[in-house]
């Protein structure tokens, strides 16, 4: 259990770890979209409203049969699959955009995951799987403190891992979709896929009754079934995978998820930025988002302003904006890593919610040491 700090001891982990932020010095195509959930709500983690099963309708019959000869699975196994799953009435709306868009916040978001008691939980984590983060670092070139960022920023540390049923809630989303969604199309052929994918691993691990989010993502990191066929290792070399029950595993599929998107060992994820408002082209610096895409010189000829540590950094520079309500945005630099965070879930915000949460366990993890020693 991580030692709780006093009052005065938190106020200078805090000082530590806003310094650390504002200086962006973390150790610090697309398949994100087969990672994230869809979208990165804060949804409570219980099941929906059960309808009856697919049964054997034709609509039912013509998918199982659809995916048995897309993925080779036997046609009689997936139509029992399919049968069985049950439609979940609640589940196509929380796919849906808000009716009233809400402005984003990026303080109000940042509040919701860098907290006491995920810091707590993270610390613990951190202390309990030691040895496999070091062992992920050292074998993926990914800090430990970006792995524990992300299964704390998911799944609370393995609390919050989802009750949904997941082959009821692929299903459901792929026989039901709402027509309504700006992008039906597109994002029914994802979830049909992520179903093609789930029944391959359903079937050759003989189990298809696994639970997860309301989109079928899955286990400590959260991984869609394609990107736990893509990228998900079994780290704690028992033979088999196992998101769910093996965090050990976990740690080693978010490291070799980030490898596999380009992370770059020693490479910071993101700098301070100010503005030059007498040269400032701002429209021309936000316009590729947060793809990294100016050299240190052209985003400092456009006007951004850059600490001494960023003036020397080697490779693009995205210029990320993140709203905060009424008042002024903040910013950051964002490097070529910043950008694989968001291939984990393409949110900016998500990136440096996952990025500050890990850097506060780890600064919580100094701190607990330093008292430690001290007495």
């Amino acid at each position: 259990m991580a030692l709780q700090p006093t009052l005065a001891l938190r106020q200078i982990a805090t000082v530590l770890l806003l310094m650390a932020a504002f200086a962006g010095n973390a150790h610090a195509k697309s398949h994100a979209k087969a990672h994230k959930s869809a979208s990165h709500k804060v949804v409570a983690h219980k099941a929906s409203t059960k309808g009856p099963a697919y049964g054997k309708t034709t609509a039912a019959l013509t998918l199982a049969d659809e995916l048995a000869q897309q993925y080779n699975l036997p046609k009689a196994w997936v139509r029992e699959q399919i049968s069985q799953a049950q439609q979940l009435k609640g589940v196509p709306k929380m796919v849906m955009p808000p009716s009233v868009p809400t402005a984003k916040n990026w303080r109000a978001y940042r509040e919701r995951f860098i907290e006491s008691r995920r810091i707590d939980a993270g610390t613990q984590f951190w202390q309990t799987y030691q040895s496999a983060l070091t062992r992920a670092e050292q074998t993926y070139g990914v800090p430990a403190e970006m792995v524990v960022g992300i299964i704390g920023v998911e799944t609370f540390y393995g609390q919050n891992m989802g009750n949904y049923r997941v082959l009821d809630a692929l299903t459901t989303l792929t026989l039901n979709f709402p027509a309504s969604h700006p992008r039906a199309v597109e994002r029914q052929a994802f979830f049909k896929s992520e179903l093609g994918h789930f029944l391959v691993q359903a079937h050759s691990q003989g189990e298809a009754s696994a639970t997860g989010s309301f989109a079928g993502a899955m286990g400590w990191p959260q991984f869609m079934p394609s990107s736990t066929a893509k990228f998900a290792v079994d780290f704690d070399g028992d033979g088999r995978i196992d998101l769910r029950n093996s965090p050990v595993d976990a740690i080693g599929s978010v490291a070799n998820y980030f490898k596999a998107f380009g992370w770059q060992t020693g490479m910071p994820t993101h700098y301070p930025v100010g503005f030059d408002e007498a040269r400032l082209d701002k429209p021309t610096l936000l316009a590729p988002d947060i793809l990294p895409s100016f050299s240190v010189s052209n985003f400092t000829a456009k006007g951004a302003v850059l600490d001494e540590q960023a003036q020397k950094h080697i490779g693009p520079l995205a210029l990320v904006e993140l709203f905060n309500g009424d008042d002024a945005p903040s910013y950051v630099a964002g490097t070529e890593n910043f950008y694989v965070v968001t291939r984990y879930n393409w949110s900016s915000y998500y990136a440096l919610a996952v990025i500050e949460l890990g850097q506060a366990v780890k600064a919580n993890r100094a701190l607990n040491s330093a008292q430690s020693n001290a007495r």
